[in-house]
C-alpha cells in the first residue's frame, strides 16, 4: 500500500551517482553525545505467521495487493517503483537480501561465497556462483551477466537510461576467476558497500545494450532467474501473474502462481471482503474493521454495534419510522428512500464484516522512518538557530505515541538518521542537538533576533515562511554571506577531526559563556513582560476555539457553511489552507513510496523551482484568515512575524502524517512560531512542492538501509549550486549540510573496517542532529491484512520475502482464498 511521504523510486535513487542539502551550523562537542547506546536498541520482530515448509501445501494462488502496476520491470530506471522491487524480488537474483535484523546476508541460493580478498594494492571481491545456477533459458549465471551490468550502470555511457550507479563507477574490471562459477571484481578505489552491487542481476541478454535495457525490460522479462517466472501482464485486469519456475535449483516454490494486482490503498477493504486479494497493505481504519469482525464472530447474528445505522439513537429511529409512515407523503417518500438506504448500507457492512473474520492483521515496524523536514535554503530556517529551536520544542515521544500508540507498537522516537532500532550500528545520536526544552528553544530564537515586539509594525507585503525572506532581497544575501562564512568556517576546521573535537569543545565553552549572558539579558527581559504575559494568557486561552474556526481557510471555499476546522490544532497561529487539485503525471499512483522526479543530473529544474510554491496552492491576497488570539503572543523581527509554511498531503490515506502534523503545529505556538497548514494533493506533494523547495515544513519518510555510507550520503550532501541557479541537491530535499558531513560519508564509503565505518556513520550522524535539518520521529508502522491460513508472508520488517516458502497452511491447495465466492 502506498504511504505519502516516501520519495518516488526511493530504493533504487538512494544509490544514484548524487542526491541533495544547504546550510552551515556551529556544533556542539559531538563525541560521547548520544542519549542511548547501540547494545540496548532492539527492533520489533517481523510478524508472518512462520511455518515450516513440510507444514504447507503444495499448489494454489496467492493474491497480493500492490498499489499499481509496476511502469518498468528494470530496477534501474528512474521510475521503478515499489512494485518492480516486490515483483522483481521473486523473479532475478539477489545476491545479499536484508535479513531481520537489517543486515545483508549471502543468499546461497546464487553464492557459494563472496568475500575481499586483496586490499593492496586495490581491493579485489572474489565471488564464487552456486553451480546449479542458471537463468530460465538453462543458460548458467557467470561473468558475463556481471561485466554487462557493470558498463551499462557505470555511468560512462550515456545511452543507458539509468537512474542509478553508485558504486559501479569504482569497479576498474570484471574478470573470470579460475572457472565459470567465479566472478573476479578488481575496485579503483576501495568501496565499503560492495555487497550492495549486483542486486537485482539482470542477465545480459538485457543489460548488454541500450536499447534492451531502456525499452526491453519495461513490460516483460523473458529471462529470469528466481522461484518464480513472469507469465503474463494484464493492463485491462491491473494483473501481473508470476508461475513457478521449473528451472528453480532451490527450494521448491509452494504456490502453483502468485498474482499481484493493482488495488488502490481506498479500495482494499473491498477487496479483501470480496475476496479479490489474500495479501494487502493496509491503513488503521482497515486493521480496525478487521479486528472487530473477529471480534464479533460470537455475536448469535445479534446487529452490529458499528458501522453505518450504529450511531441512530432509539429515539431518532422512531422519529424516522414516524416520518416514513406518516400522512405527509413527500416526507413519508424522502423518510422511506433514507431508511432503505441504511438499510442496504448496514447489509453490505455486515457482510463484508462477515469476510474480513477471515483475516489477520500482522503488524510491525515497517524498515522506514518519518521525519520533520526543515527546508534552510532560504528564509528563517536558513538560521541554524532557528531551526534548532524547531527541533527542541517537539515533543517526539508524544509524536511517535500519536501513531503508533493507538496500533499496540512501541511508541519510542527514532534516535538516528543513518539506521533503525535493532540494526547493528544504530545508535541514538538525538543528544547533538538537545532533548525537547522550551527555555532553550525560546533562548535560540531570542539569540536570532525574534521577539515578541518584533512583529509589532504589521508589513505591507508578508508572505509565509522563506516567501517573506525571498521579498528582502537584502536579508537573503545577508543570509547567504553568513551561510557562506560557516559553510568556509567548517571546511577549515574539519581538516583533522580530532583538532576539531578539541576545538569544539573549546568553542562550545566559549559559546556557552556568551550564549549565558546573552541568556541572563534574555531573563532580564522575559522577566519584565512575563506579567505582562499572565495577564492576557487567560484572554488569549478563551479566544483559541474561535480562533481554531477562523485560522481554517479553504481556496475557493469562502465563508461555505459546514467547512470543516482543524480537529487538533490548538490555536489560531496554526492557520490551514487547503490547496486545489494540480497535474503531477510524474507522480503516478505509487507516490507514498516514491520521490518527485528530479532531473537527470540531479538538479531541481528551474521551471520547477517556484518560490511561492504550485500556482494556486496559497490564498490570494486579502483572504489570509484571521488569527488574532496567536498573533497576540506571535514572535516577530524587522516588522514581520514568524510564520512557517507547512505542507502535508490531503488525501485519505494520510490522516496520521496530518494529525502529527497538527501536535507540531501546537508545539511550535508555544514557542511563538507560527504556522501555515497548507494541504495539497497526494500528486503534487514531492514534485511541486518538496522536490521543488516550496515549503517550510514538511513531513515525509526515507527507506531503512543495510548501506548508509551509500544510500545516506546523496540524502544528507551539501547542496551546490547549479548554473542556472538552481540548486544541485540531489536528494537532500532540506537543502541543510555540510562539507564535514560529506568528508564523513565519503571516509565510510571507503572503509572496509566494518566496525571503523559504523563508527564514521555514527559520527556523520551526530553531525545531522546539530545541523538540524532533518529531525527523524518514528519508525513508520507495518500493517498487513494476510489471510489466516497462510504462512510465511506478513509484516517482514527488515527482511525481504522468502516467495518460495509462501503458501496455505494445512491442506488447501485445492483452491485460494480468492476463489471462496465461486
Amino acid at each position: 500500500m502506498s504511504h505519502v511521504g516516501v520519495p518516488r523510486g526511493t530504493v533504487r535513487k538512494r544509490r544514484s551517482l548524487a542526491l541533495l542539502t544547504a546550510g552551515v551550523l556551529t556544533i556542539p562537542v559531538l563525541a560521547g553525545c548520544s542519549s542511548g547506546d547501540e547494545e540496548t536498541a532492539r527492533g520489533v520482530p517481523q510478524d508472518i505467521a512462520p511455518a515450516a515448509r513440510e507444514t504447507v501445501a503444495d499448489g494454489s494462488t496467492v493474491n497480493w495487493a500492490v498499489d499499481a502496476l509496476p511502469a518498468t520491470f528494470n530496477a534501474f530506471q528512474a521510475d521503478a517503483d515499489s512494485a518492480t522491487t516486490r515483483i522483481t524480488g521473486a523473479l532475478l537474483p539477489t545476491l545479499f537480501p536484508m535479513d531481520r535484523t537489517g543486515q545483508p546476508k549471502l543468499n546461497p541460493d546464487y553464492l557459494e561465497s563472496a568475500k575481499v580478498i586483496e586490499r593492496e594494492p586495490k581491493q579485489v571481491v572474489l565471488y564464487k556462483l552456486n553451480q546449479q545456477a542458471v537463468w530460465s533459458d538453462g543458460r548458467e549465471i557467470g561473468a558475463p551477466d556481471f561485466v554487462a551490468q557493470w558498463r551499462a550502470l557505470r555511468g560512462k555511457d550515456s545511452a543507458f537510461w539509468t537512474a542509478r550507479n553508485a558504486g559501479y563507477e569504482r569497479i576498474e574490471k570484471i574478470e573470470r576467476g579460475a572457472d565459470d562459477l567465479q566472478v573476479r571484481v578488481t575496485f579503483s578505489k576501495p568501496y565499503a558497500d560492495w555487497r550492495a552491487l549486483f542486486s537485482p542481476l539482470y542477465p545480459k541478454e538485457i543489460t548488454g545494450s541500450p536499447d534492451a535495457f531502456n525499452d526491453g525490460a519495461r513490460t516483460t522479462l523473458k529471462n529470469t532467474a528466481g522461484p518464480f517466472v513472469l507469465r503474463s501482464v494484464s493492463k485491462s485486469k491491473g494483473t501481473v501473474t508470476l508461475a513457478r519456475n521449473p528451472r528453480w535449483w532451490g527450494d521448491r516454490a509452494k504456490l502453483d502462481t502468485l498474482v499481484f494486482r493493482a488495488v488502490a490503498a481506498k479500495d482494499r477493504t473491498q477487496a479483501l471482503a470480496d475476496g479479490t486479494v489474500d495479501v494487502a497493505d493496509i491503513d488503521a481504519a482497515t486493521a480496525d474493521r478487521i479486528t472487530l469482525a473477529r471480534r464479533d464472530r460470537g455475536n448469535n447474528g445479534q446487529p452490529l454495534n458499528h458501522g453505518p445505522g450504529s450511531e441512530i439513537t432509539p429515539a431518532q429511529a422512531l422519529r424516522s419510522w414516524a416520518q416514513a409512515h406518516g400522512s405527509d407523503e413527500d416526507a413519508a417518500e424522502i423518510a422511506q428512500a433514507a431508511r432503505e438506504k441504511n438499510r442496504k448500507a448496514v447489509v453490505a457492512y455486515a457482510a463484508e464484516q462477515k469476510a474480513l473474520r477471515d483475516f489477520a492483521v500482522r503488524k510491525s515496524l515497517e524498515p522506514a522512518y518519518t521525519q520533520l523536514a526543515l527546508n534552510g535554503e532560504s528564509g528563517p530556517l536558513a538560521d541554524d538557530r532557528v531551526r534548532r529551536a524547531v527541533a527542541r520544542a517537539l515533543d517526539r515521544e508524544e509524536l511517535a505515541r500519536t501513531v503508533l500508540g493507538p496500533l499496540g507498537l512501541p511508541a519510542k522516537p527514532l534516535g538516528s538518521h543513518l539506521a533503525l532500532a535493532g540494526q547493528p550500528g544504530y545508535k541514538d545520536g538525538s543528544g547533538a542537538l538537545g532533548e525537547q526544552n522550551t527555555k532553550e528553544a525560546q533562548a535560540l530564537l531570542a539569540d536570532a533576533g525574534w521577539t515578541r515586539g518584533g512583529a509589532a509594525e504589521p508589513p505591507k507585503d508578508t508572505k509565509a515562511g522563506s516567501e517573506a525572506e525571498k521579498k528582502d532581497g537584502k536579508d537573503g544575501k545577508d543570509a547567504e554571506a553568513d551561510a557562506e562564512k560557516k559553510t568556509t568556517d567548517d571546511a577549515e576546521a574539519d581538516k583533522d577531526s580530532e583538532e576539531e573535537t578539541d576545538k569544539d569543545s573549546t568553542d562550545k565553552a566559549d559559546k556557552d559563556g556568551t550564549d549565558k549572558a546573552d541568556k541572563d539579558s534574555a531573563d532580564n527581559e522575559a522577566a519584565e513582560r512575563k506579567k505582562a504575559d499572565q495577564a492576557s494568557a487567560d484572554r488569549d486561552s478563551e479566544d483559541s476555539a474561535a480562533s481554531r474556526d477562523e485560522g481554517l481557510y479553504i481556496v475557493g471555499d469562502d465563508n461555505k457553511p459546514g467547512a470543516p476546522a482543524p480537529a487538533t490544532v490548538g490555536s489560531a497561529s496554526a492557520v490551514h489552507v487547503l490547496a486545489p487539485a494540480r497535474t503531477a503525471a510524474a507522480q503516478g499512483t505509487a507516490l507514498l513510496r516514491q520521490a518527485g522526479l528530479l532531473g537527470e543530473d540531479g538538479a531541481v529544474a528551474a521551471t520547477d523551482k517556484q518560490p511561492g510554491g504550485a500556482a494556486g496552492a496559497y490564498a490570494p491576497v486579502g483572504t489570509a484568515a484571521p488569527a488574532p488570539a496567536a498573533a497576540k503572543g506571535q514572535l516577530g523581527k524587522d516588522g514581520k512575524t514568524l510564520t512557517l509554511r507547512f505542507v502535508l498531503p490531503s488525501g485519505p490515506g494520510s490522516q496520521s502524517l496530518r494529525s502529527v502534523g497538527d501536535k507540531i503545529a501546537v508545539m511550535l505556538e508555544k514557542i511563538g512560531i507560527g504556522t501555515e497548514i497548507t494541504k495539497v494533493p497526494d500528486e503534487s506533494y514531492f514534485k511541486d512542492h518538496i522536490a521543488s523547495g516550496a515549503y517550510d515544513l514538511a513531513l515525509y519518510s526515507w527507506p531503512a538501509t543495510a548501506y548508509p555510507a551509500t544510500d545516506g550520503r546523496p540524502i544528507y550532501a551539501k547542496p551546490e549550486p547549479a548554473t542556472d541557479g538552481s540548486l544541485l541537491v540531489e536528494q537532500n530535499y532540506t537543502r541543510v549540510g555540510t562539507d564535514h558531513i560529506d568528508q564523513l560519508f565519503d571516509k565510510a564509503a571507503a572503509e572496509l573496517d566494518e566496525k571503523a565505518a559504523r563508527e564514521l556513520m555514527k559520527q556523520a550522524d551526530a553531525r545531522i542532529w546539530a545541523a538540524a535539518g532533518s529531525i527523524p520521529l518514528f519508525q513508520r508502522p507495518q500493517l498487513v491484512a494476510v489471510d489466516k491460513k497462510l504462512a510465511n508472508v506478513g509484516a517482514f520488517g527488515f527482511a525481504a520475502p522468502r516467495y518460495q516458502d509462501i503458501g496455505f497452511k494445512n491442506r488447501q491447495a485445492a483452491g485460494s482464498p480468492a476463489d471462496r465466492k465461486k
